[in-house]
């Protein structure tokens, strides 16, 4: 067992399940985290591959293992609940605040020995071990919450537990890029309804970041500005898209949206990655992730599917150039309609959008949350 001391307040406590595998209590309240895993000790998967797609130079995760994960579980059969007599779970411990844990069926995995991925893909680029980290990180022992319905000062603690998990992750050598998100909803692929999210760690740049990171270098090298802090100045300048903002954050519905509710979380003042948010803009996030989330709710008095998402700084490059934004996506374009990504979306990366992000921008604010 060993601890450490973050901000706001929070001690981590590491323990060991009994595979192996490390879970992280995240504590405000001086718990002391001694129980031991119950379970019959397994084996972990073995480490999937990376597959190179070569018309694209895209990476592709093959984990043949995650097909007999769990899914959907009734709610007595929760895994992500504490553990109580007649229902071991993940967590061991009768309750708990927040807790991140190795994923049991994960798509990446830390590999055996050093790896490094190419930078120059070709044809003959070879099949790579699928390194890196998946992490569940469970926002609350409450089975009926969601991330709005957590309190400030839980929302703070799942905020340090995310900066704790970039700033260690970070320090992997065959990590590139971490990528902590929440999946809501059956919509959008949930397989367990307990409020969590995910941390991936991935050993090479995600498309997006890829795509993202040519842009904002292309611009910098242009106008000799930071692309995102543009953007932003843009979103207040005309401000027909801003849905809330606080002393330190602003939310808008972005100007070419790809989603019927999509919805940007930007610090007012730029950082490259959660770590180097300070303490006022740490303390500031609660109040407008639950505002925005609310909102969200209240378009259509609905629990709505989304996936929230935080873009950061890759872990060694474009740090000097890519901003930290949390981005909220929604395919539910009205009650009982769902925006499939279809044909044009997903056969050629196309997006096609029936609902203005102005109208958007103005249904949210319009919301009574």
């Amino acid at each position: 067992m060993s601890t450490k001391k973050l901000g706001a307040g929070v001690t981590r406590t590491d323990r060991e399940l009994m595979d192996g595998r490390t879970i992280r209590y995240y504590d405000t309240n001086g718990q002391k985290r001694e129980a031991i895993d119950q379970r019959n000790p397994e084996s972990q998967p073995d480490i999937g591959e990376l597959r190179l797609d070569v018309q694209t130079n895209e990476w592709v995760v093959i984990a043949a293992h995650r097909q007999d994960r769990v899914f959907l579980p009734p709610k007595e059969l929760n895994p992500l609940a504490a553990s109580r007599p007649g229902n071991l779970t993940e967590i061991p411990e009768s309750d708990y605040e927040v807790v991140v844990f190795d994923n049991r069926s994960p798509s990446l995995r830390q590999p055996k020995g050093e790896i490094k991925i190419p930078n120059n893909l070709a044809f003959d680029t070879p099949t790579f071990p699928a390194a890196g980290k998946c992490e569940v990180v469970c926002f609350t022992s409450n089975y009926e919450y969601s991330f709005k319905d957590l309190t400030d000062h839980q929302i703070r603690t799942v905020l340090e537990a995310w900066r704790d998990r970039t700033e260690e992750l970070s320090k992997e050598s065959y990590i590139e890029y971490i990528a902590p998100f929440e999946n809501r909803g059956e919509e959008v692929g949930v397989t367990l309804s307990h409020p969590h999210g995910q941390i991936y760690a991935y050993p090479y740049l995600p498309p997006r970041t890829k795509r993202m990171l040519q842009v904002a270098k292309s611009h910098k090298e242009r106008t000799g500005h930071i692309l995102q802090e543009d953007l932003l100045a843009r979103e207040i300048k005309d401000r027909s898209r801003i849905v809330a903002e606080n002393s330190e954050w602003i939310a808008f519905v972005p100007f070419a949206a790809r989603y019927p509710f999509e919805i940007h979380v930007l610090p007012k003042r730029s950082v490259p990655d959660l770590v180097t948010l300070d303490e006022s803009a740490c303390e500031a996030f609660a109040p407008i992730a639950k505002e925005v989330l609310g909102r969200l709710d209240s378009v259509f008095e609905m629990k709505m599917a989304y996936i929230a998402a935080w873009h950061q700084a890759p872990v060694r490059v474009g740090r000097e150039i890519l901003r930290l934004q949390w981005q909220i996506t929604s395919v539910r374009r009205a009650p009982g309609k769902l925006k499939y990504l279809a044909g044009s979306e997903s056969a050629f990366g196309s997006f096609m959008m029936d609902l203005a992000p102005e109208q958007s921008a103005k249904l949210l604010r319009d919301a009574k949350y």
